[in-house]
């Protein structure tokens, strides 16, 4: 009897890590001395305070980025010249977490970088205290709150759920399950006119080979129904336009998983004298963002037609071939749009007929480089260079129009530093407002705050937002 090759799990992923979780029912007995597992080799790591809950860092030591919502005490710590996520949670969730992001990394899905985990904490009394999660400051990310806190487009909120749809489909192509999909879990980074969303928080997931539809049916109904809710909330805070059905908005994420999934699985079938409508489909799918590692074709029953079915291997189309080009390393939309602009250098030069490695290198000296040089030097943390140089190029096209004739990139760039990027700066009152309302979901144990010499009173730290027992 013929035996069934069944699919394996991808060994990128296998040895992805040494951390491997226990189940989270067993009982081992904590570690008696500290332990970082780290995938980072920064020495700054060692100085820090592992002796003190998180919520008592000291000041100087914290980074002051707009945070999530979350169940965990959770602060952005500076180590060395890098900016760490650090999340205080028990030590089998920790290191399911850190296990399954080190997985997700290695399958190139659009996560948040671990870098640690601690595990074996004591304060300087001996009680043990929770282990913490690192993960690094994914740069240029905003929390969804943080982007409703600005002025923004109406369609704001459509155009983050169409990225959440897109990470979701990501994550159930590679058999990722999330168990616990909302806009709280994810960060989001301005890509072009769209955003790109990252995974943030996996405490729930699970990855298999390969996901039944009953378990993809669920993060979308979970999805659906977190999304509701969130928007619902932003709502009665006055953060969402007006005029935003939060249940259309809801309904939209499961529409466009639907059409995005089945636009990368179905199978097409096709005439013999219609094979042209095979390259037609692998178009669409790098129009989505999508490569195409191979083509299962194979005769009907009838024999009178063909079925084909692409092997998608991940987004980023567009991404890889501007990375070839120039080295630059940028989200799809935004790699989408400098490749149209080195297109119109290279036409308005005459150069057609060059190599477009030579005329990409020329086109990075002498109109991407001087133009993202431009940025102000307070503005460098809020605005990825790629993003600032598709805004400026679509303020440049309005300033054409209102004068009805060219206006040279300089003038565009000294314009919308005036009058178009000061939206996005965050003052430290807003982060500050944004962070205590982060913080008060937040589930502390207050065992671990009763160190005398510590001058710390959970009842009179606002940001810890203990809950009473």
């Amino acid at each position: 009897m013929e035996s069934l090759e069944l699919p394996q799990m991808d060994p990128r992923v296998l040895k992805a890590t040494s951390v491997k979780a226990e189940d989270p029912a067993a009982s081992s007995p904590e570690p008696h001395a500290l332990k970082i597992t780290a995938a980072s080799s920064n020495p700054k790591m060692f100085t820090l305070p592992w002796e003190k809950p998180l919520a008592t860092w000291p000041e100087d030591l914290l980074a002051n980025l707009p945070r999530g919502i979350s169940r965990h005490v959770v602060r952005f710590v500076h180590v060395g010249d890098e900016v760490y996520a650090m999340k205080e949670i028990t030590r089998n969730v920790a290191e399911r977490e850190y296990e399954l992001l080190r997985r997700l990394q290695k399958l190139e899905l659009p996560t948040v970088q671990p870098i640690a985990v601690v595990t074996g904490r004591h304060s300087r009394e001996g009680e043990p205290l929770e282990a913490i999660l690192v993960t690094k400051h994914l740069k240029f990310s905003l929390p969804y709150r943080a982007l409703f806190a600005r002025n923004l487009r109406p369609d704001t909120a459509e155009r983050l759920i169409d990225a959440l749809a897109v990470l979701m489909v990501r994550l159930h192509l590679a058999g990722f399950y999330w168990g616990d999909v909302s806009l709280s879990n994810v960060l989001f980074l301005r890509d072009a006119y769209a955003f790109s969303a990252f995974l943030v928080d996996a405490e729930t997931g699970d990855l298999q080979i390969n996901l039944t539809e009953g378990q993809r049916e669920y993060d979308v109904d979970l999805a659906r129904t977190n999304i509701i809710g969130e928007l619902m909330d932003l709502s009665s805070g006055s953060l969402l336009p007006s005029g935003v059905d939060e249940i259309a908005i809801g309904n939209r994420l499961v529409d466009r998983y639907h059409s995005l999934w089945s636009a990368l699985t179905d199978t097409d079938k096709f005439g013999p004298d219609e094979m042209w409508k095979i390259e037609k489909r692998v178009n669409k799918l790098n129009e989505l963002g999508f490569d195409v590692d191979e083509l299962e074709m194979k005769t009907a029953e009838d024999g009178k037609r063909v079925l084909v079915r692409p092997r998608v291997v991940d987004a980023g189309y567009a991404n890889r071939k501007l990375l070839r080009l120039t080295g630059l390393d940028v989200q799809e939309n935004q790699a989408r749009r400098l490749l149209n602009d080195l297109d119109a250098y290279r036409a308005s030069t005459w150069r057609e007929g060059e190599d477009l490695e030579i005329v990409a290198t020329d086109w990075m000296r002498e109109v991407f480089e001087p133009t993202v040089r431009m940025i102000p030097r307070e503005y460098r943390s809020q605005i990825e260079p790629a993003q600032f140089f598709h805004e400026v190029l679509d303020h440049r096209w309005f300033l054409a129009e209102k004068a009805g004739h060219d206006v040279p990139m300089a003038e565009a760039v000294q314009s919308y530093v005036e009058k178009v990027l000061p939206q996005y700066k965050l003052t430290t009152k807003d982060v500050d407002a944004l962070n205590a309302e982060a913080d008060s979901g937040v589930i502390d144990d207050e065992y671990t705050y009763d160190d005398p010499d510590d001058g710390y009173n959970p009842d009179d730290d606002p940001d810890a937002a203990v809950w009473a027992h």
